[in-house]
């Protein structure tokens, strides 16, 4: 870990450069961006709109983009990117430019994986324009059989054997964001890992992604290797109590643009982390820097208030110390996330706190 406490692994949102589908869906020229710059301020004291600073409003075309994205986590002691990837059935792919490039180019020179982020997009997906419309299907998440799964692999192999791929155990990671509705995912990772010996590889470490704490021991016995565990949901009903929160997800479902689900970070940063789970050896934890998905989603968005970098040092030092009695290869922290600045999670220097969360960062990690 060269003297880092953690492996901190950073997810990576490739949203950020004009695509031939998003111009017919959203408008010419719609990127991430879009949804970030007309954000506005739902209530007093709301940090609406986020600015970046050193990199502003960046093209992931632009390979200097990249290496100086790449430059910055390298100094704070980031260990490396999750790329999310798109693989919606039958070869369809999107949001792959930035990935290819780094893959073919060689550059930048750090770590990777990749993250597939298997999920259907629908017209409120990515746009808050959209929230008040009756949702409508985009382009379907689809699994479609093993001669589909075999060309997936293919995709994937050359990454895999890129000698930048994070590995645990000795094994290429590939993460899966929505295990548990993905029906055959149990013959998708047993064909994969047959695949990766076939090729030369001891096998794949499958990571599947938790949305409560519930959930772990059952993507474990789907045949994951490791579960990544995302925490908010349980922290949330932590911060309401479990029947306010029930109550309060329903009166959401009906009438979700009447209350805006509003939260105080340090309240968060208090119920994130469970010693309990995030000590055992496959359980991951995720940490978030803020949230806030207003930009996308207007009034019905999810939102943390009054994020600090010093609260999320507070936040990172209880996961180093939940972590700490693991093997060296597993004390791993997911960071959601680089940029995804749409959902307000992202460490990126903005003009508000600079380089304060990748400061906050470097401080525990590397110090």
């Amino acid at each position: 870990m060269n003297n880092k406490k953690a492996r901190v692994i950073a997810f990576y949102l490739p949203q950020f450069y004009p695509i031939p589908e998003n111009d017919k869906w959203w408008g010419k020229g719609f990127t991430e961006w879009t949804n970030v710059g007309k954000a506005k301020p739902l209530f007093k004291g709301h940090y609406q709109p986020k600015v970046p600073s050193d990199l502003g409003y960046y093209d992931l075309r632009v390979p200097e983009v990249r290496e100086q994205q790449a430059q910055m986590a390298k100094d704070a002691g980031i260990e490396g990117f999750c790329y999310w990837h798109y693989w919606f059935g039958n070869g369809k792919r999107l949001l792959d430019r930035p990935f290819n490039e780094v893959l073919a180019s060689g550059k930048p020179d750090f770590p990777f994986c990749l993250g597939w982020a298997n999920h259907s997009w629908a017209n409120k997906t990515w746009n808050s324009d959209n929230q008040y419309l009756k949702s409508k299907l985009l382009i379907e998440q689809q699994y479609i059989g093993e001669d589909d799964y075999c060309n997936h692999f293919m995709y994937a192999l050359t990454a895999f054997k890129d000698n930048r791929y994070i590995r645990i155990d000795g094994n290429p990671v590939f993460y899966i964001y929505d295990p548990l509705n993905f029906k055959d995912v149990k013959l998708f990772i047993s064909l994969w890992q047959q695949k990766a010996k076939d090729n030369g590889l001891n096998g794949i470490f499958f990571i599947g992604q938790a949305f409560l704490n519930n959930d772990c021991k059952r993507i474990l016995d789907l045949g994951f290797n490791g579960v990544a565990r995302v925490g908010i949901y349980d922290a949330v009903e932590k911060i309401n109590g479990k029947a306010i929160d029930i109550i309060k997800r329903k009166f959401k479902k009906y009438f979700r643009f009447l209350m805006l689900q509003k939260y105080d970070y340090a309240d968060i940063v208090d119920n994130l982390i469970n010693p309990n789970l995030d000590k055992l050896e496959m359980i991951y934890p995720i940490i978030v820097p803020n949230f806030d998905h207003s930009p996308r989603s207007g009034k019905s968005g999810l939102i943390y208030q009054n994020s600090t970098p010093e609260l999320f040092k507070k936040l990172l030092e209880r996961t180093l110390h939940a972590i700490e009695t693991k093997k060296d290869d597993h004390k791993i922290i997911f960071l959601r996330s680089w940029n995804e600045w749409g959902e307000g999670n992202y460490v990126e220097p903005d003009l508000k706190y600079g380089h304060g969360y990748l400061n906050a960062i470097k401080e525990v990690i590397c110090q």
